[in-house]
């Protein structure tokens, strides 16, 4: 993963898929976060996930559109306003960072090895926080 910083969509993985959003036509833009955090939340405690960023990009343009959400205002994220995303995509949202944030997971390895394992674990708890307020779990 080659990143410049912590943040959700600071790594080019995250920045591609800023670019795969804004490409996708307005009605398949839900399809699009769906897709990738499907992907993740699916995979089972013994398998490795790895490619994860593009998961918790999709979590935090949809943590945006919560209450208490933060905007994506990254220059890597989609350039183009989201339209209004479905409720069902935040507790998949909080399913696969759960599973990022658990063993067997390449991001999670990824920023140990940098040593910045807990600031961005921190960063996964906030949006996570937002997404279950707004899932009211």
């Amino acid at each position: 993963m080659g990143a410049w910083d912590i943040g959700h969509f600071d790594n080019d993985t995250a920045a591609d898929f800023g670019g795969r959003v804004d490409d996708a036509e307005p009605g398949k833009k839900a399809d699009v976060l769906r897709d990738v955090l499907t992907a993740i939340a699916d995979t089972g405690p013994e398998d490795y996930a790895d490619c994860g960023e593009e998961a918790v990009a999709a979590a935090a343009l949809i943590a945006a559109q919560c209450p208490g959400g933060e905007p994506v205002t990254t220059a890597y994220g989609p350039k183009e306003p989201l339209p209004p995303l479905p409720a069902d995509l935040r507790p998949l949202a909080v399913r696969a960072l759960d599973r990022l944030t658990a063993e067997n997971a390449e991001p999670l390895d990824l920023w140990a090895e940098a040593g910045e394992d807990q600031a961005w674990l921190a960063g996964i708890a906030a949006l996570r926080a937002v997404l279950v307020g707004a899932s009211g779990e």
